[in-house]
């Protein structure tokens, strides 16, 4: 005959007692919006061994800050809290709060918070990669690896926050196995290519743009958001001061990410002569028009009332370029990725390299290009017997 365990208290610090066929765990916490200790409960199933065991563990978490009380609340209702307080550019905000709408809260949002485990994070990476539907039905298209790269770091945010408020012990989206994406092929045109895609614009409206880009490296929102101001056409030189994206609530001028974003770069002599021309032509325009000559703060590219070019529309215009043309079928961005390709064949410095793109760090331009870097260890071996080629074994 099985003895039914005795219900048991302990007295001043907590203790245990057995209600139906759970123990209900009792022990003082410190209160973290009062600064006040008070009892806390915790419901638990099991033998009474591991109840003791389990309360060791609960005070020992309540002593040294760890604990987190047991809370009814939803990912959705966390999800509801972070998006009031969301603090990024709005083209961001629009891209985070897409990737919440779509999947992030139909497939997680139900899910009690503290009830959401690394295995059933992963196992919603692979409903998204494989078009499975929250009902479970495969009735979605099926998500690039590298959206779920990005619903994945979106993910370690939003619970990181929920970590840092005490919500939570531990952040289960970072123990979640990362998606795997497969590095993709960099767009980048060849010597050639790019002698065939400035014939075949040049005296096309995307002809300055495109030489630019070639030769500068400037992502498209920063060529858009060039001002006249910002170019010096004597000492051959730009300034990166400003972007231009374009959102659903309208355009908006930014500026950089980082302060490597806030760059100067070096202009050579074609595209000094070609941007003269370009200033000449434009003025000449709008004298016709009877409207003087441009302010500093006139854009490089601009529309014809002289307000700023849709970048949508640019890379649309690109893409109908490259049909009627018969252009190389690369994206606008290509020619950014072509400039640092070229430099890196020249031999030129990682980090001076880095600094010509704007990025915020070398790491992310060998992230980037590090399949165009080659190996220079032989180079090593030179330099060393440059220098002790002169010793000789006794």
């Amino acid at each position: 005959m099985t003895t039914k365990p005795r219900a048991r208290r302990a007295r001043g610090d907590g203790g245990y007692r057995l209600r139906g066929d759970s123990w209900e765990l009792k022990f003082p916490a410190t209160d973290p919006a009062t600064g006040r200790r008070k009892f806390r409960y915790v419901t638990f199933k099991g033998t009474e061994t591991a109840a003791r065991g389990k309360l060791r563990q609960l005070v020992k978490e309540a002593e040294d800050g760890s604990f987190i009380a047991p809370a009814r609340q939803t990912f959705s209702e966390v999800l509801d809290a972070w998006e009031r307080t969301l603090t990024v550019s709005p083209k961001t905000a629009e891209r985070y709060l897409e990737l919440v709408r779509l999947h992030i809260r139909p497939h997680l949002g139900a899910i009690r918070l503290q009830a959401l485990r690394a295995t059933r994070i992963e196992g919603f990476y692979n409903d998204l990669r494989v078009g499975r539907a929250p009902d479970g039905k495969d009735e979605r298209r099926s998500l690039a690896p590298r959206t779920v790269g990005h619903i994945h770091r979106l993910l370690v945010k939003i619970l990181s926050t929920a970590e840092r408020d005490g919500l939570i012990a531990s952040n289960p989206a970072r123990q979640a196995e990362r998606p795997k994406i497969e590095r993709t092929e960099i767009e980048s045109l060849s010597e050639d290519q790019v002698r065939e895609v400035l014939t075949k614009l040049r005296g096309k409206p995307l002809f300055l743009l495109a030489a630019l880009g070639l030769a500068s490296g400037m992502r498209r929102g920063e060529m858009l958001a060039l001002r006249w101001r910002d170019v010096d056409l004597d000492a051959a030189e730009l300034q990166v001061q400003q972007s231009l994206e374009e959102t659903n609530s309208g355009l908006r001028f930014k500026a950089p990410k980082t302060k490597f974003g806030r760059r100067t770069i070096s202009l050579p002599a074609s595209i000094v002569k070609e941007l003269r021309a370009h200033r000449v032509t434009q003025n000449e325009e709008r004298l016709a028009l009877g409207l003087g000559k441009d302010a500093p703060e006139a854009l490089v590219f601009r529309r014809a009332d002289g307000s700023p070019m849709l970048p949508d529309s640019v890379s649309s215009e690109w893409r109908r370029a490259v049909v009627a043309l018969k252009l190389p079928k690369v994206s606008l961005h290509a020619l950014r990725h072509t400039h640092a390709s070229q430099l890196i064949a020249s031999g030129m410095d990682v980090l001076t390299i880095s600094r010509r793109l704007g990025h915020g760090a070398p790491s992310i331009t060998l992230d980037v290009y590090s399949h165009l870097f080659k190996p220079t260890d032989r180079g090593a071996a030179a330099i060393f017997d440059k220098a002790f080629g002169g010793l000789q074994a006794e």
